[in-house]
């Protein structure tokens, strides 16, 4: 084992620290001496805790010194969103309401992280209560790509994904709520997870959308997604929305071929309208996918078009009811020099919550008032369900559906500013994933030509619920044949 941590997988590091050929210390101080250097050029990690990191290394050596199983992330740092819970840590979505509010416990997802032996390893950036598609809409600054610092990394997980491309952490947490892991994993160029809706448990996850979020890992490369993703999965009676299934053997899926596997195409996904570049690569990876085994069929997704409008009435409806707790009373931040109560409750919300913010729950506010809730939110709760069918009749010919991950590659700080609806527009392959609930991943499929130097694209595999199984198969095909996922951002490489 080099000193080189940064171009380890996730589990060549953990099986290193097991063994002793390194310490889960030197493991933690080189990442933290990376993200030293290299973090203030991206922005991806707003808080590193250095000493806690350390004290928290220091304490898996001594379990293993004593004979311990460490885990199965033995001393593998993992970046976590800064909207999940750590006991006694900053907790804050990215937004001034909740700034210096600090988490009373631990998520579901953390404590299965402690147990698992990893190190739990700093916040990273997001956009204000991941409402957003390129991480600039967070009260801290917005990050940059690393294939290309002038352009977006994605969002709203786009510090989590930022932190992996760049090889600050071999792994990082982020949330799902209409692509927002599959989207800045394409922008990227490395892998990330939304899994199955209740597959990973909630608990500790500050919500967004209820019926639409769900948590998932971003990693440089399959098995390390695999890995990962099976310590997270597992029903939780502290979150309703838990499924009881059984944790899938995803490696062994990844290890089982694609022969016989028939690949969905929907014709409504490769229009030309898709980036012509997002197009032709996407096409590479299925027919390298079939190369391996697999087959390809077109199906039909007659209701897609519908899916973006569809999306931002069920979300914005529920983040208005679920943002309604941060008044100035229970949480955070609180107004000074108001006399009234309802004046507490306008300017608290006015200083704390960002322009998206409050355009999303001003949108959503009207589509569940009365006289409108059932011409706006009501019919879109149709389309969802019409949207549900849509794929379960597309499933009765196919294994598993694939498509572009994001429409275009990453574009410019800034130059979707002030068009929200061409922002909204970046979830134009993925929100329909979760209004279903369903598992879907992106992988690295090529590269288009950008300004400064090559733009990662992704490939998207969607899958039945709870056949995460499927998708890892069909992306481990993917990842054997190519080389994408290998490669590096410039200034990034050591």
């Amino acid at each position: 084992m080099t000193a080189a941590f940064h171009l380890q997988t996730a589990g060549g590091i953990a099986d290193a620290v097991r063994a002793r050929r390194a310490s889960a210390t030197e493991v933690a101080k080189s990442f933290l001496d990376r993200a030293a250097a290299l973090n203030p050029s991206l922005f991806a990690f707003i808080e590193l805790q250095r000493d806690d990191i350390l004290a928290q290394a220091r304490a898996i050596d001594t379990n293993i010194s004593n004979g311990k199983d460490p885990g199965a992330l033995a001393g593998v740092p993992v970046a976590i969103k800064d909207i999940l819970c750590i006991r006694g840590g900053l907790v804050t979505c990215g937004s001034k309401i909740l700034k210096n509010y600090r988490a009373p416990y631990d998520a579901t997802v953390i404590r299965k992280l402690r147990d698992a032996g990893a190190i739990l390893y700093g916040r990273t950036n997001m956009d204000e209560f991941a409402m957003g598609s390129s991480t600039e809409h967070s009260c801290y600054g917005p990050t940059r790509n690393p294939w290309d610092t002038t352009c977006v990394p994605g969002g709203s997980s786009g510090g989590s994904a930022a932190a992996v491309a760049a090889r600050l952490a071999p792994l990082s947490l982020g949330t799902d709520t209409g692509g927002s892991i599959r989207q800045p994993a394409s922008l990227c160029g490395i892998v990330g997870l939304k899994p199955t809706y209740g597959r990973v448990s909630r608990y500790g996850l500050i919500a967004f959308a209820s019926s639409l979020d769900q948590i998932g890992p971003f990693a440089t490369n399959i098995d390390d997604c695999a890995l990962i993703t099976e310590i997270l999965c597992g029903v939780d009676p502290r979150d309703s929305t838990s499924v009881d299934a059984p944790v899938p053997d995803l490696r062994a899926a990844i290890r089982r071929g694609v022969n016989g596997l028939r690949i969905g195409v929907p014709k409504q996904w490769m229009t030309n309208e898709l980036d012509s570049t997002v197009r032709e690569s996407v096409n590479l990876a299925i027919d390298g996918i079939c190369a391996a085994g697999a087959t390809r069929v077109e199906v039909d997704l007659p209701r897609a078009h519908l899916a973006i409008p569809t999306y931002y009435l069920v979300a914005t409806a529920e983040a208005s009811s679920n943002l309604a707790r941060f008044d100035g009373i229970r949480f955070a931040h609180r107004a000074s020099g108001v006399h009234a109560l309802i004046e507490l409750y306008g300017k608290t919300r006015d200083e704390g919550f960002g322009e998206e913010v409050k355009r999303r729950i001003l949108l959503g506010t009207f589509v569940l008032s009365a006289g409108y809730a059932e011409a706006y939110y009501n019919k879109a709760l149709q389309v969802r369900r019409l949207l549900k069918d849509d794929f379960e009749n597309a499933f009765a010919h196919c294994d598993v559906i694939a498509g572009p991950a994001s429409p275009t590659p990453t574009f410019e700080i800034g130059s979707k500013s002030n068009d929200p609806l061409s922002m909204y527009l970046c979830d134009l392959f993925t929100a329909a994933i979760n209004l279903v609930g369903l598992p879907g991943i992106s992988v690295p499929c090529g590269f288009a030509k950008g300004k400064n130097g090559p733009l990662p694209l992704g490939l998207q595999i969607v899958a039945p619920a709870l056949r995460e199984d499927s998708i890892f198969a069909a992306a481990a095909a993917h990842e054997s044949a190519t080389d994408w996922h290998r490669r590096i951002p410039a200034g990034f490489e050591t």
